[in-house]
Order: structure tokens, then C-alpha cells, then sequence
């Protein structure tokens, strides 16, 4: 006996109730529940629904869906890193890479300008701060309206417009510290180092906020086969 589409949105909002609030990880999971909820009625075709759905709820254990969350979050994860890193060395690589050392040689020779050189690291600090916040708030609008919109919520898409933006964030508003441990130090290797320290910074947000967002549709397509699907 196969599940009525009826009984698959059941399973559906079944997992959401169980706090899993992505759609690719609610899609395997009910994957996994309607093949043992038919497995169950082919033994018990008395079974009921509901109970044949409990049961099989039952074999997760008392945490429930979590473990299975957590192993999809860590893939995902992986998953974005490595869209992360391979942009990232894009900007070592000609002709970006040109465009990369000169930023750094750049910021070298500013921050060694007495003062100024701090007061330009204060200025960085308070303007891209300022665009990051503006930008990061500014996606997560974006992803609600997109929630809205299509009414799914991907794990890969949420990862990208608020878990990552967030992190960036925090990454460089806590940028500062670094700054502190170089003016203590005062050797050039360690302005040199900080000067790359500071274009590695900016453009690792760069990627986060602007890039990876703005090729959202063809990563969600290209790591959902289903995505075009749905």
C-alpha cells in the first residue's frame, strides 16, 4: 500500500512540528518515513496511519529528528566551504591576483604612515562595518521574501543569506584585536602581515555578502538536483 499525497504533506508538516524547518532535510526525512511506513503496512496492512507514522517517528530515539539535522547541517557546511574556498583562490590567480597584491601593498604603506596609518584603520573599521551591517540586514530580507515566495526554506539557502553573513560579520567587527597585536609588536614583517591579514578580511566578506548571494540560484541547482522540481 503507497502513501496518498495527502498523507505525504501529513509527514511533511509532521517533521516541521518536530522542528525541522529546512525543506531538503524535511524532504528526506519523509523520504525515509514513507518507505517504513510502507514497509510497516506490508507486515501490518491494519496499521494505521498515524500509528505506522509514530512508529517509525519511534526509531529515531528521544532526540528525535536532531542527530539527523545536525549530520545534514555538517554536509552542508562542507558544502559551503568549498564554495567559499573556490572563489577564494579565484583572487589568486591572474588576473585578480594583480588586483589582490596591490591592495595589500597598498594598505602596507598606509598603515605605516604614522598616525594617519590609524586613524585609516579606524576609517576602515567604521565604513565597512556600516556597509556590512546595511548588507547583511539587507539579505536577510531578501531570504524572507524568498521564503515567502516559494514557501521552502533550504538548508543551503539559509546557510548563505543569514548563518555565513552573520559570521562575517562578527569575523570583522572583531578585527580589531589583530590591529592591537601588531601596534604592540612593531616589526615590518608584522605591518606586512596585517596588511594581508586586512585584504584577506575584506575579501573573504566581500565573497560571503555580495558573491555567494548573488549566485544563490545556480548553487541551490546545482547542489539540489530537485530544486527545479519543486
Amino acid at each position: 500500500m503507497k502513501l496518498t499525497d495527502t498523507q505525504i504533506q501529513d509527514l511533511y508538516t509532521f517533521t516541521k512540528k518536530h522542528y525541522v524547518e529546512h525543506f531538503d532535510v524535511q524532504t528526506e526525512l519523509v523520504d525515509h518515513l514513507a518507505n517504513d511506513i510502507e514497509a510497516l503496512w506490508e507486515r501490518n496492512p491494519e496499521l494505521s496511519f498515524e500509528t505506522a507514522r509514530d512508529t517509525s517517528f519511534s526509531k529515531f530515539g528521544v532526540f528525535g529528528f536532531m542527530d539527523v539535522v545536525e549530520e545534514k547541517q555538517k554536509q552542508i557546511g562542507k558544502r559551503y566551504r568549498k564554495i567559499l574556498w573556490t572563489m577564494f583562490i579565484e583572487w589568486f590567480k591572474l588576473p585578480k591576483i594583480i588586483l589582490t597584491f596591490s591592495a595589500i601593498l597598498c594598505f602596507y604603506y598606509l598603515f605605516k604612515i604614522p598616525v594617519v596609518g590609524e586613524y585609516i584603520f579606524y576609517a576602515i573599521q567604521l565604513v565597512f562595518g556600516v556597509l556590512f551591517y546595511i548588507r547583511f540586514k539587507n539579505l536577510i530580507k531578501i531570504h524572507e521574501k524568498r521564503v515567502k515566495d516559494t514557501g521552502k526554506n533550504w538548508l543551503l539557502e539559509d546557510m548563505i543569506f543569514k548563518i555565513a553573513g552573520s559570521n562575517s560579520f562578527v569575523f570583522f567587527t572583531n578585527f580589531f584585536h589583530v590591529y592591537l597585536l601588531q601596534k604592540q609588536i612593531h616589526k615590518p614583517y608584522m605591518l606586512l602581515l596585517f596588511s594581508v591579514l586586512t585584504v584577506i578580511t575584506m575579501l573573504t566578506c566581500y565573497i560571503v555578502l555580495e558573491l555567494i548571494p548573488n549566485k544563490v540560484e545556480e548553487l541551490l541547482e546545482e547542489s539540489y538536483p530537485e530544486y527545479n522540481l519543486v
